[in-house]
């Protein structure tokens, strides 16, 4: 049984220092894989599928998000509205990452109508990161102390 753990354990331990002595641009290269291959799970509510694409010598990670919607205000405004939360749910997941982000990269993430025009489109750096985290953990029901 400790073998078991001990063959676990150094297999971790040898991801972990492979991961850590890539470069960005292979982290970059990593991450596009990784979420295109898993691209197949983001489907739901209207969204038909997703692609990355990595630009490496921009340090920058495009992301689209399509839809089977049609390009009309309505669905425009409806996903300007959900786009945010979208983003959020894509940070919580990795599949916006914050260590890339911390690295430099940045992620130009863009939500289609089913004509490939832009419903709603956000460029994630480190600066606009700081930002949604701080939207999103700002209290909206929580009462605050009173001085």
């Amino acid at each position: 049984m400790r073998k078991n753990y001990a063959k676990i354990l150094l297999v971790i331990v040898v991801q972990l220092l492979l991961i850590s002595c890539q470069n960005t641009k292979q982290k970059i290269q990593k991450h596009v894989n990784v979420y295109n291959s898993s691209a197949e799970q983001f489907k739901g509510d209207n969204i038909t599928g997703t692609t990355a694409k990595g630009f490496l010598a921009a340090s920058k990670i495009e992301i689209r998000i399509l839809t089977d919607l049609e390009q009309n205000e309505t669905n425009k405004l409806a996903a300007g509205k959900r786009f945010p939360g979208l983003l959020s749910e894509m940070i919580k997941k990795d599949q916006i990452s914050k260590t890339l982000i911390e690295e430099g990269v940045a992620f130009d993430v863009y939500f289609l109508a089913n004509n490939n025009t832009i419903f709603a489109q956000h460029f994630i750096d480190k600066e606009e990161l700081a930002v949604l985290e701080n939207t999103n953990s700002s209290p909206q029901n929580k009462e605050t102390a009173k001085l």
